[in-house]
């Protein structure tokens, strides 16, 4: 790599982004490039960014230069770490307010509530970058794990149970809360989805809100899972009824998303569903333990991108 520029008479946090783009040794376009994949938005001709942003371009571009990774997965990668940490950042914010907000900090005033939270971000950030860094590295070995297990077959590709679980009538039920309200069932419903399926060594793909995509690696794994969610919501007087829908077969991971028919089979079952039931496809039917499990086929009906399909209502003997 060539020797990175100097740039003359550029006061300290006054930088554009093509003297970021200079800095860091990047054509314009490369720059604003990485800049978007990270979430940020794109500043002109205006000279706002400081010796952190044009450091940060150029920890990117030194990984590039360096043969590890080549420019377009640099883009791939920093974009999944925009959209992440920008939820995160989203989430911890809104949490450590709902908290504050609770203990009645600034006493309703707004900008006094808001001022204690960046105090209190500034508080714990230290010992959280270093959380952080440990649960990603953790993260990382087990994902490394998962896909030399699934080597067998095609790379990027492996055999799951899909499971999706959502709240029964979310809209119509929402229409009778107030805001906060729904806020703290959505929190609620999410974390004892969470919880669950970390006890059952599965993985929650996405939250949506009113429903969550899981993943287990077989099916009595998910149907466990699917049981300890109807328990812990649909079970649970105080929570709105749940509906579970399990597939299996061939998904693809990418993105830190997984594709193929089986998610979106498993989506469309849970409009099958019963309330507090699980229903699953014939996929997962045929490798359930017929020992442990006992399987009921219900009437062929018409599930969108599948035809007619005859779903399967499960229970454990």
């Amino acid at each position: 790599m060539s020797q990175t520029p100097r740039i003359p008479d550029v006061p300290e946090g006054a930088y554009t982004a093509e003297q970021v783009a200079e800095q860091a040794d990047l054509t314009l376009d490369q720059a604003k490039r990485l800049w978007r994949a990270l979430g940020f938005p794109e500043a002109g001709d205006e000279a706002i960014f400081d010796a952190a942003d044009v450091g940060a371009v150029r920890q990117l571009t030194d990984i590039i230069s360096s043969g590890v990774i080549d420019f377009d997965l640099a883009v791939n990668l920093a974009r999944g770490m925009g959209q992440t940490l920008a939820r995160l950042s989203d989430w911890e914010v809104s949490a450590m307010l709902h908290q504050l907000e609770g203990h009645d900090a600034g006493d309703g005033d707004t900008a006094a509530l808001l001022a204690a939270g960046e105090g209190m971000v500034e508080q714990f950030s230290a010992a959280f970058e270093g959380l952080l860094v440990y649960v990603w590295r953790r993260h990382l070995r087990a994902a490394i794990s998962r896909t030399s297990a699934s080597l067998s077959g095609e790379l990027g590709t492996t055999r799951l149970t899909v499971g999706f679980a959502d709240i029964v009538s979310f809209t119509a039920l929402s229409n009778t809360l107030t805001e906060e309200k729904i806020g703290d069932l959505v929190e609620l419903f999410e974390s004892r989805c969470a919880d669950v399926v970390a006890v059952n060594r599965g993985r929650i793909i996405k939250s949506l809100g009113d429903s969550v995509l899981f993943v287990n690696d077989g099916p009595i794994a998910a149907y466990d899972t699917a049981e300890g969610i109807i328990n812990v919501i649909g079970r649970d007087p105080r929570m709105p009824d749940v509906r579970v829908g399990l597939a299996s077969g061939s998904v693809v991971t990418r993105l830190g998303d997984v594709f193929g028919p089986p998610v979106n089979m498993a989506a469309r079952l849970t409009a099958v569903a019963r309330r507090n039931r699980i229903i699953i496809d014939e996929s997962t039917a045929a490798v359930l333990p017929s020992d442990q499990f006992e399987t009921r086929r219900l009437p062929a009906r018409p599930v969108r991108g599948f035809g007619l399909v005859e779903p399967v209502a499960v229970r454990r003997r």
